[in-house]
């Protein structure tokens, strides 16, 4: 158990209670019908968790970071769809309209992502530009007051035709300068000349929509542009590395799920006449599923902590990221080891856990891009 303030442990409580009240119930659903939740999500709309990095002034719940960590985390041990709808939307779809737009974009448009009006997603994945995000090939061209986009974007969470959402695309402004010609914009749905595609059909996750993105010769108006031109790439790096706690909340929260069904079926499993959990083989598993998650709590909640004190977190996001992740999958697999033939069966949840958990190494930045990250980072520029 990793000492925390006590308000937090109270805050907890309360999304637990709503959690088992409200998500839990719908989870094997979610997932079976492969369809975005929407009486689940308004329900989280409700409880403020779709505007969790949103001050109150502007609509939001005004958590820190540790609370935003928590809701992911409690979210995801029952329903990995909705813990990445929430993840999305809050880090990448809104914060960074927050923290880089000008007044008037906050004002207009953080608002209704808060309150749950919009959903919030973020553009950067192309198909040649994935770990290679300086590789981003969609172009904005600008043409008297406004500029002219062109390109497609893949595997965007939260993309749809059939609800309002606003997104933070990133698109080349000046292929001569290389990074530094990549610029952010904030587009909405329905703008002429873009639309949603191709929507993927997962093996996970399968309450999130996933899909392709496309743009022919959208007029975006200049007032569009996120920051300043060449600002992309820096935004959306720092944006990552946020990003990065939520995705590793995610995994823990995975992970405790797992952990909570494999405590209990040892418990309750007889075989040779007594709880399978009396077999050093089971108790072992436990020891280690419980250890690594206690860890893995430690290093998200760390990470969360550092970005609260506005101290320097990047490598801190990544390893927290890079681990939870894999010890999610660690767990999950574990778990279904623990039960057997029943693990393998849709009719338990455990089998869904390992689907939905392995995007979390693959999300965000894979686990070799976090080890990059936090090689680089430790060694500096190296010639």
């Amino acid at each position: 158990m990793i000492l925390i303030d006590e308000k937090y442990e109270r805050f907890r409580a309360g999304v637990r209670d709503f959690v088992k009240e409200v998500v839990e119930p719908r989870a094997d659903d979610i997932d079976k019908e492969g369809t975005f939740p929407e009486d689940v999500v308004k329900a989280c709309a409700e409880q403020g968790y779709l505007g969790l990095v949103v001050p109150e002034e502007l609509g939001g719940a005004g958590t820190d970071t540790l609370e935003y960590t928590i809701v992911v985390e409690e979210v995801s041990r029952a329903c990995g769809s909705t813990g990445i709808i929430l993840a999305a939307h809050n880090s990448l779809g809104t914060w960074p309209i927050l923290n880089f737009g000008a007044e008037e974009q906050v004002d207009e448009y953080v608002p209704p992502l808060a309150r749950g009006e919009r959903m919030g997603a973020f553009g950067l994945t192309e198909p040649n530009a994935g770990s290679d995000a300086a590789g981003t090939q969609t172009t904005a061209v600008l043409d008297g007051d406004h500029y002219v986009i062109n390109g497609s974007k893949c595997f965007i969470t939260n993309a749809s035709d059939d609800r309002d959402t606003g997104y933070v695309i990133t698109a080349v402004t000046d292929k001569e300068q290389g990074v530094r010609g990549i610029s952010s914009f904030i587009i909405l749905g329905g703008t002429s000349g873009f639309r949603v595609a191709k929507h993927e059909n997962k093996m996970g996750l399968r309450g999130s929509e996933t899909a392709v993105l496309e743009f022919a010769d959208v007029k975006l108006p200049k007032e569009n542009l996120l920051g300043k031109e060449g600002d992309g790439f820096k935004q959306f790096m720092v944006t990552l590395d946020g990003g990065r706690i939520s995705i590793g909340a995610m995994a823990l929260g995975i992970a405790q799920g797992a952990l909570d069904h494999a405590l209990e079926r040892a418990k309750t499993r007889v075989q040779f006449g007594k709880p399978i959990g009396t077999k050093q083989a089971i108790q072992f598993k436990i020891a280690d599923m419980a250890t690594q998650v206690d860890a893995a709590r430690a290093m998200v909640y760390n990470a969360a902590l550092l970005k609260d004190a506005g101290k320097p977190f990047s490598t801190e996001s990544a390893a927290a990221k890079l681990y939870a992740s894999e010890v999610s999958y660690f767990c999950t697999y574990e778990a279904i080891q623990i039960f057997g033939g029943y693990g393998y069966m849709k009719d338990y949840p455990l089998e869904r856990f390992y689907r939905d958990t392995r995007l979390t190494e693959i999300g965000e930045g894979t686990s070799e891009i976090q080890r990059i990250v936090i090689a680089r980072n430790l060694l500096g520029k190296l010639s």
